[in-house]
């Protein structure tokens, strides 16, 4: 009986392990509160538009990351609609090799795709 218990505990673990991988939900920093979901299509368009358009990423003095916001001296790109109805209301920066999803209005960085 204990067998069976561990192997089916075992067995929806993984499934649900599997089930989350298919869209990504991050939850942005200094209590935000919103969430983008970028579902995994839209992610391989936006690796291949930074690579097709030759994006060259932004310098700056400290790293962008999740969280925090981009200097003021950074240039924020428009979101292409290919990127999914959910994106365009955002910008976005190339920083690195992670193209860095920003809200407009904060300039907070809300999601980074690698």
């Amino acid at each position: 009986m204990k067998k069976f218990i561990l192997i089916s505990a075992a067995a929806l673990l993984v499934s649900s392990s599997a089930m989350a991988q298919t869209t990504v939900v991050t939850t942005t920093g200094a209590g935000h509160g919103a969430a983008v979901q970028i579902e995994p299509e839209y992610r391989t368009k936006i690796r291949s538009y930074v690579t097709e358009h030759k994006i060259r990423p932004v310098e700056t003095r400290e790293k962008i990351v999740i969280g925090s916001p981009v200097p003021r001296d950074v240039e924020l790109a428009t979101v292409p609609s290919d990127w999914g109805p959910s994106l365009t209301k955002y910008r976005y920066v190339y920083s690195g090799s992670h193209v860095m999803l920003v809200d407009p209005e904060t300039r907070m960085v809300v999601q980074e795709v690698d």
